[in-house]
């Protein structure tokens, strides 16, 4: 379903929802607490994700550079993501192909998952990157977040790679989607 909106009423009743850029006068701290919450259950599986744990300065570090995005519901954030530029390095070689945009630090709150929050985000984040000139939009996850690949490939993510990240217990399944053009 395309954007049509910043703001749409949530099917499970949370009130309206708000997507919009993550501002200086946002709380990282409820950011920080945002993933935590949204990554307890893969921390639970044993994955040691950035955002299981992660500090508000880690957060703060990671949305720079970046374009965060969060949606809010009565005031509170329960979701957000971040449109990263193609990288100059990184461990994902994927990441610093020309014309591919990454995201990351990407989380629902379990209370409001299921309601196309997750959905939303990953739709913000794709107008960006084509917005932007970027012909893909790439992400990565562990390889036994089943539920998460499964989910990426019915919304169009394809498999294009593996990469295992530094002081990772797992290997992460790289994703890419290309993004249609206006042609």
């Amino acid at each position: 379903m395309p954007l049509k909106s910043n703001v749409r009423h949530s099917p499970h009743n949370f009130g309206m929802l708000h997507i919009r850029q993550f501002q200086e006068s946002d709380s990282i701290a409820e950011l920080t607490s945002l993933l935590h919450r949204a990554y307890a259950r893969l921390g639970s599986m044993g994955l040691n994700y950035t955002a299981v744990d992660q500090t508000p300065e880690v957060t703060a570090k990671r949305i720079r550079g970046g374009n965060c995005f969060v949606v809010e519901a009565s005031s509170k954030l329960v979701g957000t993501i971040v449109a990263q530029p193609t990288y100059s390095e990184n461990e994902c070689e994927y990441f610093t192909r020309p014309g591919v945009a990454a995201v990351h630090q990407f989380a629902v709150d379990p209370e409001h998952q299921g309601a196309g929050i997750g959905r939303m985000l990953l739709q913000r984040a794709e107008l960006w990157a084509k917005e932007s000139g970027f012909a893909e939009l790439a992400m990565d996850t562990a390889e036994q977040a089943t539920h998460l690949v499964e989910l990426y490939a019915r919304l169009g993510y394809k498999h294009v790679g593996w990469v295992q990240w530094p002081g990772k217990v797992y290997r992460s399944v790289v994703l890419s989607k290309h993004l249609a053009t206006n042609a």
